[in-house]
């Protein structure tokens, strides 16, 4: 079954309550590392997604996306908001004009998100950021799509894969944003982003089921 625009729509609802509910705890990694506003401003984006998705009840896969996408843009401080604003931004355009995501077209979409992380913030895999969640993610659903694995499967792979990859940066040194200025003292602490984005690809698995 295709991840339908009610489905996509169910899952930034979903997306929203997870981050409201892991406020505290995206802020106190962010507390060790960044400028302990994570999770105050994901949740503050979130909310004026929510907000703004009853008026997307008709809209094709790609408008909602995008909208994410502006919306973070002007709601979330720090570096999140270009970040992810510009993920769902490139995730809109890929996925424009579907009512319907098939499992190649998850693939597309966390492929055009990754790409947009990648050039608005020039951060590669390894350096303690959302790449290091998202980027595993990714292989993980292209190696189930040329599986020929179904949905719920291909969205399981992918998030357990951003768990692992997410896990993966407490041993990093971080060599990109606010973290890079703590040098070795980054060492030992769970990357933020990348742990928002395993909350995201989760909540994505889940409202499928």
């Amino acid at each position: 079954m295709p991840i339908t625009s009610e489905k996509l729509i169910a899952w930034l609802q979903r997306v929203g309550q997870v981050l409201h509910e892991q406020r505290e705890y995206l802020t106190q990694l962010d507390a060790a590392i960044g400028d302990a506003d994570h999770g105050i401003n994901m949740d503050r984006g979130f909310r004026a997604v929510v907000e703004k998705l009853p008026a997307l009840a008709s809209a094709d896969s790609g408008t909602i996306l995008k909208t994410v996408g502006t919306t973070l843009v002007s709601t979330v401080g720090g570096a999140s908001g270009p970040l992810y604003g510009t993920a769902f931004l490139r995730a809109g355009i890929a996925m424009a004009g579907k009512q319907e995501l098939q499992e190649a077209d998850v693939v597309a979409l966390l492929a055009a998100m990754v790409e947009g992380i990648q050039a608005r913030g020039k951060a590669r895999r390894g350096e303690k950021t959302m790449l290091d969640a998202l980027l595993p993610a990714l292989e993980a659903a292209r190696k189930a799509e040329s599986e020929e694995l179904e949905m719920p499967q291909l969205l399981q792979v992918c998030s357990s894969a951003a768990e692992a990859g997410m896990k993966s940066t407490i041993p990093l040194l971080a060599t990109k944003g606010r973290a890079s200025y703590l040098g070795e003292r980054s060492i030992g602490h769970q990357d933020p982003g990348a742990t928002s984005s395993t909350l995201m690809l989760q909540a994505l698995a889940e409202t499928y089921r």
